[in-house]
């Protein structure tokens, strides 16, 4: 659809909330047949007004130390369907970690889409971006979720939604994975959103690392981040995952030339580590893929998720690379021992300082600590190096060694 027309069809809606995007799997669920999903209705005083559905594997709710993966469906698609089509909660049961999948509502956007181009649903406690959070510390609350494991990814206004919960609460999560998506803060109308939708201006890496550093006092450390991005994508401009990239590797003081090129079942990926020779930031490009979730068998032989709408068999399983990436596909153990809480780990908060009550029976009395700059609150850093690590770390990373 050419940029007048979607123009043209914005003007025809009651309503101009939203952006026409990717049709639903299971538009036409009813509340009986979302799956394993339970939906949760007291998570806080929700002035997004989203839905709230989880997902905690039986067994695993009195487990110590419990990842969070949080899921946001595209335009016009559910939660339940988002889940079916890209197979998440399949794989928490498999590798044991809770799911969270908000959902937007027809009153809020005519399409379904979350608002990731409003300013009122995009900054820090406010609106949508404020729902999700306080989601996060009502699923926190229920569960034994380890705070430094928590993350997030979705789909197109979903993946742009990702960009905005990695840039408003870089205390809350350990990294995201967009697919399809935009960077953080290149919209605030709709106009603007089309244009970067359909044209994705290049901006500076400065300016767009400035939209990130501006939109919380975070100091670091940052999220890391997977982005993946069909080259064949006539809705969101593949140019948008480079624009991503450049948002991030500036953030991170990364070099924008990538340290490891290879290839993941037959698709480019590139490849940024940190000093330690960690991974911090990975492109996987699906080349003549349109807009979608890419599918395929997993390293595993298992197969995530099920094709439809939006949701494309590619050869490659995105869900299962990205939990990879996010450290998840190691088994937990219901019965594992209860993890020393490392220093750290005190720098994110159980419930994110905002302006009203997250849950009215339990955070009513929480208030808003004095955030201390991470160099003087995290523990120091050892100055031994393991070089065989490194070493390892790097050729894993260049698809040499698994």
């Amino acid at each position: 659809m050419s940029l007048a027309k979607n123009i043209e069809l914005l003007r025809r809606l009651p309503k101009l909330p939203g952006l026409k995007g990717p049709g639903g799997l299971a538009r036409g669920l009813t509340p009986d047949s979302r799956g394993p999903l339970v939906e949760i209705t007291d998570f806080g005083t929700n002035p997004g007004e989203l839905k709230m559905f989880s997902f905690v594997p039986d067994g695993l709710r009195a487990t110590q130390g419990l990842p969070l993966v949080v899921v946001l469906h595209g335009c016009s698609q559910t939660a339940a369907g988002y889940d079916l089509g890209a197979g998440w909660s399949k794989l928490a049961k498999h590798y044991g970690f809770a799911l969270l999948m908000p959902e937007q509502r027809s009153s809020n956007n005519v399409n379904g889409c979350f608002n990731w181009f409003s300013p009122e649903d995009t900054t820090r406690d406010h609106g949508e971006a404020c729902s999700i959070r306080q989601m996060v510390a009502r699923m926190t609350h229920d569960n034994r979720i380890d705070k430094r494991r928590i993350y997030v990814t979705g789909l197109s206004a979903g993946g742009a939604m990702t960009s905005v919960m990695l840039a408003t609460y870089p205390d809350v999560f350990a990294g995201g994975a967009v697919i399809a998506g935009l960077p953080f803060g290149v919209a605030s109308n709709v106009r603007q959103a089309l244009s970067g939708m359909f044209q994705s201006p290049s901006r500076p890496a400065d300016q767009l690392g400035d939209l990130v550093r501006n939109a919380s006092g975070h100091k670091g450390p940052w999220p890391k981040l997977s982005v993946w991005h069909g080259s064949a994508d006539r809705t969101v401009n593949p140019a948008n995952a480079d624009e991503i990239l450049k948002q991030w590797l500036d953030v991170h003081h990364l070099p924008q030339a990538p340290m490891s090129e290879s290839t993941v079942n037959g698709y480019p990926r590139q490849v940024w580590w940190d000093k330690d020779g960690e991974t911090i930031i990975e492109s996987y490009t699906i080349t003549n893929m349109a807009h979608g979730t890419p599918l395929g068998l997993a390293d595993n032989d298992e197969r995530y998720g099920a094709e439809g709408a939006f949701m494309i068999e590619a050869g490659i399983s995105s869900s299962y690379h990205i939990a990879h990436f996010f450290g998840l596909t190691e088994r937990l153990h219901a019965a594992k021992a209860a993890p020393t809480e490392s220093p750290s780990a005190k720098l994110i908060p159980s419930v994110s300082p905002i302006s009203a009550p997250l849950l009215p029976s339990d955070f009513t009395k929480v208030r808003r600590p004095k955030e201390a700059p991470v160099r003087d609150a995290a523990p120091p850093r050892s100055r031994t190096v393991d070089v065989s690590d490194v070493i390892t770390r790097a050729l894993t990373a260049a698809g040499l060694m698994k």
